[in-house]
């Protein structure tokens, strides 16, 4: 007999089926024992009545939280049982049996013991939903691009040079060089994009940056893309295009998840509706002001200023129009007003603060020699760089969308630590 998923019992009423998967939980009603089983892609009850073989009987009532098993029984439909299906088992086989109690019991743990534990807290029934958003997110990233005629490439992860600012760098020896972990592989798509004309990639990028807050991660995942003959109204659109097919798609496929994790799927269609507002930065500033938050016109926004923005909107909004001085090299000063450049965060509603940056980018030699000077950075490293803007340079516009931001906005986390598998903080490099 073939094994059948936990997901697919509904296809499969009346029939007899093998589940193979981990114990979750057990308990007994007068002779009747019933065993909760886990196998990923779901949680179902198997129901051991004493017509089944006495070992089965007795493994029903001795197995362990987490034992792995083989159970065999037959499907049928009823509301009252987890997920509406459960197994009337015919037998139970042990595949594993833990000598020792599982660490994580249904009770509540701190979160530092959780965190130590992240290799066997990822399997609990708040954290399974939570990693099969992530799939779904991921997924429709790729789908949306794929759609639109964009071409899946790779960026290195070792550089030397800086993208982001230079105190954020993880530094390290390259055989006698210095480099660094990438903060972005923009630099690289842009060169790529001068081949393909639509591009994106989606991998891990790293900011040595020592926050503790919970919107902040060391080591995250971004989708990044770039588009050439694309100026920066086109980008914001493609940008607000891409979060509305992610969120979409993602609560279309993951009802069943969404309700698990009590989120109001309703909510989340509604806040993407289009289109999602837009205000410049001296908009933002005095909007912030006016909500009581202590900010001056040339800071740039912290988690406050994020929350008051988010608050304002109740959905996705645009800031556009940053001080040049805010901004990385790259980014192209307006035409109208030099003192700003074409870019904008992208403010998560509900106070996940910002989930993409984007602009469009300096598309002149002499433009962005003249912005690696005014950010004391040397021309050297950044020579293939230049060389983009020597043969064929075009405008050009893209982004990076934060994918942790993202799935923790949609699954409704409260930390950022629980969207991404093992979460790399300011004090955490285990497990």
């Amino acid at each position: 007999m073939s094994q059948v998923y936990v997901e697919d019992l509904p296809q499969h009423v009346g029939n007899e089926v093998l589940i193979q998967g981990w114990l979750w939980n057990k308990r007994s009603s007068g002779k009747v024992r019933f065993v909760l089983v886990r196998d990923g892609t779901g949680w179902v009850q198997g129901v051991v009545t004493p017509d089944a073989d006495s070992a089965t009987f007795e493994l029903a009532e001795s197995l362990p939280q987490e034992s792995s098993l083989r159970m065999w029984g037959t499907v049928r439909a009823d509301p009252r049982a987890p997920g509406g299906h459960e197994l009337l088992v015919r037998k139970i086989e042990a595949v594993h049996i833990p000598q020792q109690p599982f660490p994580i019991g249904l009770k509540e743990h701190g979160v530092g013991f959780l965190m130590d534990h992240r290799h066997l807290w990822m399997r609990m029934r708040k954290q399974v939903p939570i990693l099969r958003i992530r799939d779904s997110v991921l997924w429709a990233i790729r789908e949306f691009f794929h759609q639109r005629g964009f071409v899946a490439t790779e960026v290195p992860i070792i550089v030397g040079t800086a993208v982001e600012g230079t105190t954020t760098l993880f530094s390290l020896d390259y055989f006698g060089q210095p480099a660094y972990l990438s903060q972005s592989g923009q630099l690289y798509l842009e060169a790529t994009c001068a081949a393909l004309g639509k591009v994106y990639w989606i991998g891990p990028v790293f900011r040595a940056e020592k926050s503790k807050t919970r919107k902040h991660l060391i080591e995250f995942w971004m989708a990044e893309a770039e588009q050439a003959f694309l100026d920066h109204q086109g980008n914001l659109q493609l940008q607000e295009d891409l979060v509305r097919y992610v969120v979409e798609s993602v609560v279309r496929c993951r009802a069943r998840e969404l309700e698990e994790l009590e989120r109001d799927a309703t909510k989340l269609r509604e806040e993407v509706r289009p289109p999602f507002a837009r205000i410049t930065y001296d908009e933002a500033i005095r909007l912030i002001q006016g909500r009581g938050v202590p900010i001056h016109h040339g800071d740039d926004f912290g988690a406050e200023a994020e929350d008051a923005l988010s608050q304002e909107f109740g959905r996705p909004v645009f800031v556009e129009r940053f001080p040049r001085k805010l901004k990385p090299f790259y980014m192209k000063k307006d035409p109208t007003n030099p003192q700003v450049v074409l870019c904008a965060d992208l403010i998560a509603p509900e106070g996940y603060g910002e989930i993409i940056g984007g602009s469009q980018r300096v598309d002149t030699e002499q433009e962005l020699l003249e912005q690696l000077g005014e950010d004391n950075l040397p021309v050297e490293p950044y020579g293939w760089y230049l060389d983009l803007r020597k043969w064929g340079s075009v405008p050009h516009s893209g982004f990076g969308l934060g994918v942790e931001r993202v799935v923790a906005w949609i699954a409704g986390l409260p930390h950022i630590r629980e969207a991404i598998p093992f979460a790399r903080t300011l004090t955490r490099l285990y497990p």
